[in-house]
């Protein structure tokens, strides 16, 4: 049996119209301290976006889904936040927030594979 580790996820949320509380999984987070690893994959169900707000901005969305995938991808992708370790980009997107993307509870698990883990729960948890 290989080795795992313990690793942590957050479901990333779309809330287009915060006022009202109404939400949709558009990507996961997933960090594993063990192997310096975050990443983010995302999945924008673009007819879901328009049936909750009609004039939302999908456009916006998008880019700010790339952006949380940008950031744990680190280098010139993550701005400011490039010369942080992986737990410290991981722990400032898990951040609560008020904003259109949103990030869930943080729940953790075991993994041999962070990498596979990623595509797992989003195959499982968002599309």
């Amino acid at each position: 049996m290989s080795e795992r580790d313990v690793f942590e996820y957050a479901v990333l949320r779309v809330v287009p119209r915060v006022e009202r509380g109404e939400c949709f999984n558009a990507g996961v987070l997933v960090y594993c301290r063990a192997k310096s690893f975050v990443a983010a994959r995302t999945h924008l169900d673009e007819r879901k976006l328009e049936a909750l707000d009609p004039q939302a901005d999908v456009l916006g969305v998008q880019a700010a889904l790339r952006a949380v995938e940008g950031l744990c991808g680190g280098g010139d992708g993550a701005g400011q936040a490039a010369g942080d370790d992986a737990g410290r980009r991981f722990r400032w997107l898990i951040a609560p927030r008020s904003t259109v993307v949103q990030p869930g509870a943080v729940h953790s698990g075991l993994t041999a594979d962070p990498a596979a883990e990623v595509e797992r729960l989003l195959d499982l948890l968002v599309r």
